[in-house]
């Protein structure tokens, strides 16, 4: 009986189409991320907020907009800010229950990396002002709000991330000294 030998040559253009095959049905499986897009970035979001001064660090979950220039808060964040001012722990709580909300807008300016595909903030803070209420008084307190750092909008995952800083305050016209800069940090927020 005679032995029946494929040719070296038929086989390996055998493996050579197996592999495209292969390869071709991996490629459309594997979904495509979208590049992102400056309105990507609209919309309410809820995000965990890590403040530290100090030693002490806290965190929570807030709210927040962002709009087409503008990031808002219905509740910025003052507890380490009245706590900085107050230093009796029993007149800030009552303070901060009188304060309620605090309302505070956010500018940026987004431009789109599409090498990265993240959408890049540059923030231009203004200053937060509002007053504590203290002994029958109330202490007019501007905060000095700086961002150091670009925030990014990820087109992979659709989250924001950015950072904050309260670095001086000024209570009645006077520079609160003894001071610590007070750190926001929003490393995961997320549309609701």
């Amino acid at each position: 009986m005679k032995k029946f030998t494929v040719p070296k040559i038929f086989m390996a253009v055998l493996v050579v189409l197996a592999g495209l095959t292969l390869f071709s049905c991996l490629d459309n499986d594997s979904p495509e991320i979208p590049p992102v897009k400056l309105e990507d970035l609209k919309g309410n979001y809820k995000g965990r907020l890590i403040t530290v001064q100090g030693n002490s660090r806290a965190e929570k979950i807030v709210d927040f907009k962002v709009k087409k220039d503008t990031i808002s808060f219905a509740e910025f964040p003052i507890k380490e800010i009245v706590k900085s001012v107050v230093k009796d722990p029993a007149k800030a709580e009552t303070a901060l229950n009188a304060i309620g909300k605090v309302k505070y807008d956010l500018q940026y300016t987004a431009t789109v990396n599409t090498a990265n595909n993240v959408i890049e903030l540059v923030f231009t803070p203004k200053v937060l002002e509002f007053k504590i209420p203290v002994d029958g008084v109330n202490k007019n307190t501007t905060v000095v709000l700086t961002a150091k750092q670009k925030g990014f909008f990820v087109g992979m995952d659709h989250s924001l991330r950015y950072a904050l800083a309260a670095e001086k305050i000024t209570v009645d016209g006077v520079i609160l000294d003894p001071f610590e800069t007070i750190n926001y940090n929003f490393p995961l927020c997320i549309k609701n």
